[in-house]
């Protein structure tokens, strides 16, 4: 495919932006070593936060430019991570059954297995969506 496809929302990183000190916008939008560093620094000190309600735009097109379109939904998968993911119903969304259920049981591997998905979900998806194992 050419082009940048629709696979981020503006929206959703822009909503999620309201809670940039904790990195989830930069998450969202495929950006797991600063979204780490925004969480433990507090969007650097809000001065990194504030800066990205301008870059938002630019992340949003360097993310659809990266990540493969597909029948999984990348904002619905963040949006199921972000609110549920200790339960794993965003692993089952993907299709991913057991580890969804493993997730449920452990209270997603205490927590680990959540951080995880926060490193690995838009690649998760991108490699569902180009005809991998979901």
């Amino acid at each position: 495919m050419t082009g940048a496809q629709d696979t981020h929302s503006k929206l959703l990183g822009y909503l999620l932006w309201l809670f940039g000190f904790t990195g989830s916008h930069r998450f969202y939008y495929g950006r797991p070593l600063t979204g780490t560093l925004w969480f433990f620094t507090l969007g650097l000190l809000g001065i990194g936060w504030l800066i990205d309600l301008f870059l938002i735009p630019s992340m949003d097109r360097a993310a659809e430019r990266r990540y493969s379109a597909g029948p999984i939904d990348y904002s619905i998968g963040w949006i199921l991570l972000t609110f549920l993911g200790p339960f794993g119903v965003h692993r089952m969304y993907m299709g991913k059954w057991i580890t969804g259920i493993l997730w449920l049981i452990t209270g997603a591997l205490l927590g680990l297995g959540w951080l995880y998905d926060y490193w690995t979900l838009n690649d998760q998806i991108a490699e569902a969506n180009a005809g991998g194992s979901a």
